[in-house]
Parts: C-alpha cells; structure tokens; sequence
C-alpha cells in the first residue's frame, strides 16, 4: 500500500527532530529577511515582500512536530532498553515491535525508514541503508506459529523488484525447515527468537536481556505455509469418517498428515 499523504507537518515527526528545527529556521529566515529583500526591488512585489515578515513567526509550527519526534526517539529508545526476555517481546503490539527493531538497525549503525502508512507496503517494514546498500525488512510477531516459505519467497520477489541489496525477515518465533532452505545462499537474513533477542541484547544501553530461553511452537504447523494444522474428518472417499491433520490455508494449501489421536 503506498503511503498516505498525511501533510508535512505529519511527515516531519517522523524524521530526526532536528530536521524539523532546520526548516523553521529555513522558513523564518526566508520569510523575514531573504524574501522581502528580494521583492523589494520589483515594484509589483514591493507591497507583497513588505508584508512577509509579518508571517516569518508561523515558522514556530514546524516546531511542533520537532516536539513530537523527540519524544518518539525517547519511548523508542525506552522501550528496547526495557526489554529483559523473548515473552516481553512477545508482549509488543505489532506496531511497538516493528518500532523495537527499527530502534535496533538504528543503534547498528543503518539510516532507517519506517513505514508510517498505518497498513502493508509491499510487505516492507523497514527499509534500511549503510555504506550504499539498501536492505528490506518484514517482521513477523508470530508467537505460535512457523513463517512459511511463501513469505521470504515473496520478500525475494520484492527485493529483486525494488533492486535492493538484501532481504531480512524478522520473528519472535522460528522459520520452517523449507523456509530455511530456500533462504540458503541468497542475500536473505532470517532472523527468528534466539537470533533476535541476542541483537536486541547487543544493542541495548545497559543489556538485561536473557540470551537463553525454550521456544515451543503452541500449535502444530503446516511445514509447507506455516499456517496452523486443524483435526479434520474425512467425508468422503476410502477415508470416510477418518481424522487428518488439514492445513488451516485450504484452499491455498492443501497439505495433510495423518492423525495419530
């Protein structure tokens, strides 16, 4: 989805909140002195540039989104700071955890773009940047379930299409074996619970969070899509009346196992 036009005003909250400080100053320089200066010599301007200083002091509203930037860096840089175990990060909403690890690529050293959409962008999070290469990030707050191989098949297609360098896929949960195996040997990072809370703990400013915990997937996955499996009965057919295990993305998948209840 591409991103709203929210205004500039919403757009600058989202940038360092210097950026924002530098404009005002821009705008109430211009409209003070450089403006004026320059009308001053056109008669039909003359009376227009006369009355621009009078408007340099709404310069003071693009402090407002300033204010609100810096206090976005603040709980950011809060909130990864405070983090002391995979389940707390488990607890983030989807929003908080894209913003967790926005604040970490940040500390790592790369200029980060988050998506302030409010909705999908072409299944890209973050867009991250370093030394001239351009990476993608999706992040997957999957607390039960497997992330499937569609989904880093379909990063890949995003990342060939927008021609970025590589591709990062991020869980607080695991990544199916298939999963894995298509990622092997391309620029795709799959970065899941383990992996995550030691970068998290990496960056920290004073680490406390635990780099050892027991992951257990809380359902039974489909080692095709990573979609839940579900308990079925046959309805027709030989197996008539048997249960199976059926994936939960029927019809898009149709993977079964036997059920051994």
């Amino acid at each position: 989805m591409a991103r709203r036009d929210k205004g500039l005003l919403n757009d600058l909250a989202y940038v360092p909140w210097w950026v924002s400080v530098v404009f005002a100053g821009v705008v109430f320089i211009g409209l003070k002195f450089v403006l004026p200066a320059l009308m001053a010599g056109n008669p039909i301007l003359k009376g227009l540039g006369e009355n621009l200083p009078q408007l340099a002091w709404f310069s003071v509203l693009f402090l407002i989104p300033a204010a609100r930037s810096a206090f976005n860096s603040f709980r950011k840089s809060q909130q990864l700071d405070k983090q002391n175990s995979i389940e707390s990060i488990r607890s983030l909403s989807w929003k908080q955890f894209e913003e967790l690890l926005a604040e970490a690529y940040r500390r790592k050293g790369y200029r980060v773009a988050e998506n302030t959409s409010g909705g999908a962008d072409g299944g890209i999070d973050l867009r991250l940047e370093r030394n001239g290469n351009s990476y993608l990030v999706q992040c997957k707050q999957w607390k039960s379930i497997k992330v499937g191989v569609n989904i880093v098949r379909e990063m890949y297609g995003v990342m060939t299409h927008e021609k970025a360098d590589g591709v990062i896929i991020v869980t607080s949960g695991l990544f199916t074996e298939e999963a894995r195996t298509f990622a092997s040997g391309k620029p795709i990072d799959l970065i899941e619970g383990q992996q995550l809370v030691e970068m998290i703990g990496g960056v920290q400013a004073k680490p406390i969070i635990r780099s050892e915990y027991k992951f257990e997937v809380d359902s039974k996955v489909c080692p095709k899509c990573g979609k839940t499996l579900a308990v079925r009965e046959a309805r027709r057919g030989s197996n008539a009346g048997n249960k199976f295990w059926g994936c939960s993305g029927y019809p898009n998948c149709r993977y079964t196992e036997t059920y051994e209840g």
